[in-house]
């Protein structure tokens, strides 16, 4: 990790950014009423327009640092009924003000500078009082500046404030502006010392280049004011989600991606498309995977999912109807379709609850076949195997180990070679009902048709031989995991 990076643990939580942002505030407005306070004095003392325009930029600086103060004390509020997104946007707010404001101190400063300008072509002079407490001022203050407008980008940087990220950026041009002042200063003095007059132009000149310097940062911070209050987001940044949603396994694609931002938070609405036949909890397991990427990649999001079910090409025929089965809220099992004269047959079991009437199970299975001839043209029959989703849980007796029971089942294994081993053999007697079941140990690498070929006419063969047990479930494992 490079130095001066920070992760999602090193960030302060939002009660230790909140009071960290409030304390950094707060000594902006003090440092910033000491140095107003001075550029004033001495603007007025030297009669510098470079100076006094150095004053008004500090003075905008001083009302500026208490709107953040104010705006930061007050976006930090939690959200209530007629904000739910929060008062972050006061933040935002504060910003385009103080773009107001320096707008207007910059228009001050060009006409007072050109109408010097104007006064020196028509032969007055501008009078400027030779004095080292400007220059002592101005360094002061850009060194005051300096480690000002570095401890609020911390901060800002930390906190994911855009009022203290805007300060900071506003004071560091104010290190350049102090710059050309002194520049524009100590050449009008050394005009008035060697005699040459034109000098004395340096210092609305140097208010020139503050007031530009002043309007670009304007500009600046009005535009990324404006952008947050529109909830304007940049496709860096909307990059950047969609390819941490995309690279959830199980997203299929990504859809209608908002983001609007509010004070240090961001809020991110997206849905995104998985797959029709995904269960509820798979796709509840897959929103939250999404959203843990988000915000791992912008930590502190807000972030709300919707799922959109998405009908793949390559689904087949047995996707399509398992889809128009989950659709229905219903389950069905042991799913087959035979290509007959230029058509598909599809047979099917179809779980239905157990106290629901004839009638109803044969509406609802009705209506499912039709939607599945709808789903799939090409499926001219289906046939419907309805079973009754038990609902009640029967009290049932394990019986002791009955040898001849468990030898009928090892010996309907011995018809199958790729059963390997029979284990864990149970019996259950459920009121008149007798009901096995058994591990059967097969290779790691046998191919689940097969694994379920061999169970069923594993379990048929069996009882065959012991019709007396109603039901023989048969759990297969590899061989190299059979002990679970």
């Amino acid at each position: 990790m490079r130095s001066g990076q920070t992760t999602p643990e090193m960030e302060p939580s939002l009660a230790e950014a909140s009071e960290l942002k409030r304390n950094t505030a707060l000594r902006s407005v003090l440092a910033a009423s000491g140095i107003t306070l001075l550029k004033i004095i001495t603007g007025l003392s030297t009669g510098s327009l470079g100076m006094l325009s150095e004053a008004a930029h500090s003075a905008i600086d001083l009302v500026a640092s208490c709107l953040t103060l104010f705006s930061l004390r007050l976006s930090d509020r939690p959200a209530d009924e007629d904000h739910t997104y929060g008062h972050g946007r006061v933040e935002s707010l504060s910003a385009f003000i103080e773009t107001g404001f320096m707008l207007a101190s910059s228009i001050w400063i060009v006409y007072e500078a050109i109408h010097r300008i104007l006064r020196y072509a028509h032969g007055q002079s501008l009078d400027l009082e030779a004095s080292i407490w400007p220059v002592v001022v101005l360094l002061l203050s850009i060194a005051v500046d300096y480690t000002r407008s570095r401890a609020l980008a911390k901060v800002a940087k930390e906190a994911h404030s855009q009022a203290l990220e805007a300060e900071a950026l506003h004071f560091g041009t104010d290190i350049w502006s102090g710059t050309a002042v002194l520049i524009g200063l100590l050449a009008a003095f050394l005009g008035k010392r060697l005699g040459i007059p034109a000098l004395e132009l340096a210092d609305p000149i140097a208010a020139l280049v503050v007031s530009l310097i002043i309007l670009k940062v304007t500009y600046t911070l009005a535009r990324e004011t404006v952008d947050a209050l529109l909830d304007a987001t940049t496709p860096e940044m909307r990059k950047q989600l969609v390819d941490a949603i995309r690279n959830v396994e199980g997203v299929a694609s990504v859809n209608n991606l908002r983001m609007r931002r509010a004070g240090t938070r961001y809020f991110a609405d997206v849905a995104i498309g998985i797959r029709r036949n995904t269960t509820l909890q798979r796709s509840q397991q897959i929103v939250a995977t999404a959203t843990e990427a988000v915000q791992k990649t912008m930590p502190g999001t807000d972030v709300v999912i919707r799922t959109i079910p998405y009908a793949g090409r390559s689904e087949s025929v047995f996707d399509r109807v398992r889809a128009v089965a989950l659709r229905n809220n219903l389950s069905i099992h042991d799913v087959s379709v035979q290509d007959v004269e230029g058509g598909l047959a599809v047979e099917l079991h179809l779980e239905l609850p157990e106290h629901m009437p004839l009638r109803d199970a044969h509406d609802t299975v009705t209506r499912v076949e039709s939607e599945m001839k709808q789903e799939v043209p090409e499926i001219r029959s289906v046939i419907t195997h309805i079973e009754s989703e038990e609902s009640t849980i029967e009290p049932a007796v394990r019986l002791q180990h009955d040898r001849d029971l468990e030898d009928a089942v090892r010996r309907a294994a011995e018809g199958f070679p790729e059963v390997l081993d029979v284990h864990n053999i149970v019996t259950l007697r459920s009121g008149d009902h007798l009901q096995m079941s058994c591990h059967c140990s097969m290779d790691d690498d046998l191919p689940m048709g097969i694994v379920h070929r061999v169970i069923t006419q594993m379990e048929a063969a069996f009882l065959r031989e012991r019709p007396e047990v109603d039901r023989l479930l048969i759990h297969p494992e590899p061989a190299t995991d059979n002990d679970r």
